[in-house]
């Protein structure tokens, strides 16, 4: 997997990973994994992953828990508007060789797709959003480092597990620094 930088020409990130930085220590961020749904000129949109909630959408309200939604996992999905709710599913198809990403699934459509063989389904409360120039500007400062999906199983690992496994299989010189404590004084 190679980065991609964003440069001039920008390309497009949509369906992309950013891993954050070791560095970037906005408790937002820090140690995210966040998939991107949109990246155009206008700016970017996309959820963090690696941030479960540790409940379902059963526990959200009373209509998720009487139908199929109910056992959905819940996670944070970033810092803005943090009670709207967002549903997410992807695939990796093997024979395609394409990353499938649907975004803002209706629940009546999410739904009908569970049970599908190889397809995650995950709830989301908030987003991670960049005004237009924001997350170039932010490339530009190592906060992120882009990195494609191919292949890779999302559900392996959860939390700063996730990250770290990204991380390192990203570049394994940031071992190191991936696997650095909160506080160094723990060391």
């Amino acid at each position: 997997m190679k980065e991609r930088r964003l440069g001039r020409k920008s390309p497009c990130l949509a369906g992309q990973l950013l891993l954050a930085a070791p560095a970037l220590r906005d408790p937002n961020f820090k140690r995210s994994v966040i998939l991107l749904s949109a990246h155009n000129s206008a700016g970017a949109m996309g959820v963090v992953l690696n941030r479960p909630l540790k409940r379902q959408l059963a526990e959200l309200n009373e209509a998720f828990a009487r139908g199929p939604l109910a056992g959905v996992p819940l996670y944070c999905g970033g810092p803005v508007e943090p009670e709207q709710l967002i549903i997410v599913s992807w695939q990796w198809l093997k024979e395609e060789n394409a990353f499938q990403l649907h975004f803002g699934i209706d629940p009546e459509k999410a739904g009908e797709l569970i049970g599908t063989p190889g397809l995650t389904i995950r709830a989301f409360l908030g987003y991670a959003g960049w005004t237009q120039g924001q997350l170039e500007n932010e490339m530009k400062q190592d906060t992120w480092l882009a990195t494609g999906v191919e292949g890779r199983q999302l559900d392996d690992a959860d939390g700063i597990t996730l990250w770290r496994n990204l991380l390192c299989e990203h570049d394994p010189e940031l071992r190191f620094l991936a696997n650095e404590p909160d506080d160094p004084s723990v060391n």
